[in-house]
C-alpha cells in the first residue's frame, strides 16, 4: 500500500483486529494520533504508561484509567505458592476484588470501540494482561481479547524499553518471553497488524537517514561509525558553541550541566511559580512547577506553538534576553527572532459518559499553567523523545540501554547539527535484537492490502453476529438482579422492571438467530444485494423495538431517582442504559458500515444518525419527566420541572450558587477556590447559566476573548462540536469557557 497512514486509518474504521502502528523517529505517527478522532468513526479513549505521555497524547494514564496500583500483574487466577496477596504482585483474582473498577470508569469501558495505547516501548507485557482482564470484567465479555474492543498501539520498539526491576524479572520470566508488550497472553492468538510507516519527516539527509538505519537493525557498518565520529570535538571546542543542547544518558548528569551552567551567569535570578489547579500530579508536571530563570540563561521550549504564528516547536532553543515588570523576552536560536513568552495551559482530563447523551466526553479535572520552557543547556535521552533539534552535542560513551544511541542521534534533523562529545564505540550500539527479529517477520507491507480484505471480511461477519444479539444485555439484567437480591434490595415494585426487559430480549433471541443465519447466508454466498435489503428492514425492526426498551429503561431510571438510598442501584440502571444504548448505536451503524466495505465506500458520516438518536433520547426523557411532573408515584412529592430528588424548597442549586458569587463580583478562580471546585467546573456552570439567560457573557468573560472564540467559529463548518473548537485553539481556552460563547451566539441568533 502506498499511503500507509490512510491504510491504518481504513483499518481501524473497516476492520475490528488490531493494529501496531510503528516507524522510524519522524515519521509521523504523533500527528496521526492527533488526528485520528477526525479520521474515524469509532468512540475511543487514548492512554499512556506516564504522565507525561499522556499529556503529550492528549489522553490519560493506563494506571488512572484502568485503576491499575503500581505492582507487577500476573496473568494467572492464583497467585504462586509463597506470594501473598499484600506483595508486590497481583493477579486477576486480587485485582477484582481488591481494586475493583466503578462504575463510572465501567461505563467509559462499555461505551468504547477503540482503546488506543500511545508510546508502546515502554508498555510491559504483564500491563498489557492487566488491561486485558479489566476490559474483559468490565464489558462482560471474556471470549474475545480486551472484551471485543479494538486496540490501536502506536510507538516504536526501537526507542527505550520497558523497564523491568531485578526482583520482577525471575517472576515474569516464568510467563513471558520477554518484557516487550506483544508477548502478552492477551495477543498470542490475536496478533494486532504491523503497520510501519516509512516516509522520514524529520531527516532529508539520505546519508543519515542510512546511517540511522543501519544502527537501529544492529548492522552499523564501521564506515558508519567512522562518518559519526568525524563529528567529535574537543572540550575546547564545545565551550564555544552557542545554541546548543547536550544530549546525555543520565539524569544526574543533564541536572549538573543546568545546574552549573545556570550559577554560572552573574545576572539576577527571577523565578515563575505555575498556576496549578484541580488534580494535577506532580509527576505528570511537563516543565518544574517554579522555574527560576536568569538573563542569558539557555531555554528549550517543550510545546509546539498552537498559534497562526508558529514562532516555536518542541525542542526549540532558545536565550532569555530580557526580564522585566514580569515579562520573559527571549531570542529565538537560528532566526535570534526576539519574543514574549507567554504562559500555557495543559489540561488533565478524566473520560466520562455523558449521562444526558450516553456520549463519551472529556473532562478537565485539573490543570497546570506555566511558561512552556525549562533549562536547556542538557537533557536525558529519554526526555529528549519526540523533541527535534537543529543541533546538539552527543554524549553517549556510558549508553546503558538498548536504542539509546539510535534515540540520541534520532533527534537530529542532519549530520550538519551533530557534535559528539565522546567518540561513539560500536560496543554502546545495541538495539535488543528481539524487537528487531519481530519487526523483520511482522514488517510485510506488500501483503497489507490481502490482509485488509481478510480482516473487513472477519470484520463484517463478528458485526452482524455481534450486532443482533441481545444475549449479553439480558445477561447484564441477570447480574443486576442477583445483586439486589444479595443486597436485600426492598422495592418490590421496580423489580417487574428489569423482569420485563429481560423476557422481552429473551422471546426476541429465536428470531435473532434466524436472522443472523441470514445474513451469514447471504454475505458467504455473495448475495450482497439481498443482504443489504434484508439488513436495512431488520435494523428498522429491531431499532424500533430497542427504542421501547430504552423508554422503558428510562423512565425506570427516571424514577428510581425519586427513590432513597438507591445510588448503587442507580450506576447499574446507567450501566445498562449504556449498554442498551451502545446496541442501538450499532445497529444504526451496521447498514452503512456493511453497505460501504461491501461496495468499497470506506468512508461514513454517521452524524445524522447520531443526531437522529439525541433528539429520539431528548424526546424520551422529555416526555418521561412531563409525565412524573403530571402523575409522581405514591409517597413521592416531585417539585414540577425538576428532577430533584429531595430538594429542600430553598436549597439554591450548584449554579445558583455560583451566580450568586459571580455577581457578588468574584472571578472564576475565587469562586473555584472558594468552593472548592476545578476551575474548569465553574466555567462549566458559566456555560450552563449564559445558555439559560441568565448570566451575560460580558461579566465573566473579557471582550476580546468572545471575539476571538466567535470570530473562529465562523471558520468551522455549520455541524462542528464544542471539541473542534477546543481542538482549534490547542487548548487556549476550556471547553467551559467555549460552551459559554456557543451558548451566548445561539442566544444572540435566537433572538435576532
Amino acid at each position: 500500500m502506498e499511503n500507509l497512514l490512510e491504510a491504518a486509518a481504513q483499518f481501524i474504521n473497516t476492520t475490528s483486529g488490531h493494529i501496531f502502528l510503528t516507524g522510524k523517529a519522524g515519521t509521523g505517527k504523533t500527528t496521526f494520533l492527533k488526528e485520528l478522532k477526525n479520521v474515524t468513526h469509532k468512540s475511543l479513549i487514548v492512554v499512556a504508561p506516564t504522565g507525561i505521555a499522556a499529556l503529550n497524547a492528549g489522553g490519560v494514564t493506563i494506571h488512572s484509567q484502568f485503576l491499575l496500583p503500581p505492582v507487577t500483574f500476573l496473568p494467572d487466577r492464583f497467585l504462586p505458592e509463597g506470594f501473598t496477596e499484600g506483595g508486590k504482585f497481583l493477579n486477576q483474582n486480587v485485582l477484582a476484588r481488591k481494586h475493583p473498577l466503578n462504575s463510572a470508569r465501567k461505563q467509559v469501558l462499555r461505551s468504547i470501540d477503540l482503546l488506543v495505547i500511545d508510546e508502546v516501548s515502554m508498555l510491559r507485557a504483564d500491563l498489557l494482561d492487566a488491561i486485558d482482564y479489566r476490559m474483559k470484567a468490565a464489558r462482560g465479555n471474556f471470549k474475545q481479547s480486551f472484551g471485543g474492543v479494538q486496540v490501536l498501539f502506536i510507538g516504536d520498539l526501537y526507542q527505550l524499553p520497558p523497564v523491568v526491576r531485578n526482583e520482577e524479572q525471575s517472576v515474569l520470566s516464568n510467563y513471558y518471553k520477554s518484557p516487550w508488550f506483544y508477548e502478552a497472553k492477551a495477543l498470542q492468538d490475536d496478533r494486532p497488524v504491523y503497520i510501519e510507516l516509512d516516509k522520514i519527516f524529520r531527516q532529508h539527509d539520505q546519508e543519515f537517514i542510512d546511517v540511522l538505519n543501519n544502527l537501529r537493525n544492529n548492522i552499523a557498518t564501521e564506515d558508519d561509525i567512522v562518518l559519526l565520529n568525524q563529528h567529535y570535538k574537543e572540550p575546547a571546542e564545545i565551550k564555544k558553541l552557542k545554541e546548543v543542547i547536550t544530549l546525555t544518558t543520565h539524569n544526574y548528569k543533564a541536572d549538573e550541566i543546568n545546574k552549573r551552567e545556570l550559577q554560572n551567569l552573574t545576572s539576577e535570578s527571577h523565578f515563575f511559580e505555575a498556576n496549578v489547579e484541580g488534580d494535577f500530579l506532580e509527576s505528570m508536571n511537563p516543565v518544574p512547577q517554579r522555574i527560576e530563570l536568569k538573563e542569558n540563561a539557555q531555554v528549550m521550549f517543550v510545546r509546539n506553538d498552537t498559534s497562526d504564528e508558529k514562532k516555536y516547536f518542541n525542542g526549540k532553543l532558545a536565550t532569555v534576553k530580557r526580564i522585566s515588570e514580569g515579562n520573559i523576552f527571549v531570542e529565538l536560536a537560528e532566526t535570534h527572532e526576539l519574543y514574549m513568552l507567554r504562559k500555557e495551559r495543559w489540561e488533565n482530563k478524566k473520560y466520562t459518559v455523558n449521562t444526558a447523551t450516553n456520549d463519551l466526553d472529556e473532562d478537565v479535572i485539573g490543570s497546570f499553567e506555566q511558561y512552556p520552557v525549562k533549562l536547556a543547556w542538557a537533557i536525558t535521552v529519554h526526555k529528549s523523545q519526540g523533541l527535534t533539534f537543529d543541533k546538539a552535542i552527543i554524549d553517549v560513551d556510558q549508553a546503558f540501554a538498548g536504542g539509546q544511541v539510535y534515540v540520541a542521534l534520532s533527534r537530529l534533523r542532519s549530520l550538519e547539527g551533530l557534535v559528539l562529545r565522546s567518540k561513539i564505540n560500536s560496543s554502546v550500539i545495541s538495539t535488543d535484537r528481539e524487537v528487531v527479529a519481530f519487526a523483520k517477520a511482522n514488517h510485510k507491507p506488500e501483503g497489507l492490502g490481502d490482509v485488509m480484505k481478510s480482516k473487513q471480511r472477519e470484520f463484517l461477519l463478528r458485526l452482524l453476529n455481534h450486532t443482533f444479539d441481545f444475549s449479553l444485555l439480558a445477561k447484564d439484567i441477570t447480574y443486576v438482579q442477583k445483586d439486589q437480591e444479595s443486597e436485600g434490595f426492598g422495592e418490590e415494585s421496580m423489580k417487574p422492571v428489569l423482569a420485563q426487559l429481560k423476557g422481552a430480549l429473551e422471546g426476541e433471541q429465536s428470531n435473532t438467530e434466524n436472522f443472523r443465519r441470514q445474513l451469514w447466508g447471504l454475505l458467504t454466498t455473495e448475495g450482497h444485494a439481498k443482504l443489504l435489503d434484508r439488513l436495512e428492514k431488520g435494523s428498522l425492526y429491531y431499532r424500533a423495538l430497542l427504542n421501547k426498551w430504552i423508554h422503558q429503561l428510562l423512565e425506570h431510571i427516571e424514577t428510581t431517582k425519586l427513590k432513597k438510598r438507591v445510588k448503587a442501584y442507580l450506576n447499574q440502571l446507567n450501566e445498562l442504559d449504556i449498554a442498551f444504548t451502545k446496541k442501538l448505536e450499532e445497529i444504526d451503524k451496521s447498514l452503512i458500515l456493511t453497505a460501504g466495505i461491501l461496495q468499497g465506500n470506506l468512508k461514513f458520516d454517521f452524524l445524522p444518525l447520531d443526531k437522529q438518536r439525541a433528539i429520539e433520547r431528548a424526546t424520551m426523557l422529555s416526555e418521561i419527566n412531563k409525565e412524573l411532573d403530571a402523575n409522581p408515584p405514591a409517597g413521592i412529592v416531585r417539585k414540577k420541572g425538576t428532577k430533584s430528588k429531595r430538594k429542600k424548597k430553598d436549597e439554591p442549586s450548584t449554579y445558583e450558587i455560583t451566580l450568586d458569587m459571580i455577581n457578588k463580583g468574584m472571578t472564576g478562580d475565587q469562586i473555584a477556590k472558594e468552593r472548592g471546585l476545578a476551575v474548569g467546573t465553574i466555567e462549566s456552570h458559566f456555560a450552563k447559566l449564559v445558555e439559560s439567560g441568565v448570566l451575560s457573557i460580558t461579566k465573566v468573560m473579557q471582550e476580546e476573548e468572545v471575539t476571538e472564540i466567535k470570530e473562529t467559529i465562523k471558520l468551522l463548518p455549520a455541524e462542528f462540536t464544542s471539541k473542534d473548537l477546543y481542538e482549534k485553539f490547542g487548548g487556549k481556552y476550556g471547553y467551559g469557557k467555549l460552551r459559554a460563547v456557543i451558548a451566548d451566539t445561539k442566544n444572540n441568533n435566537q433572538q435576532v
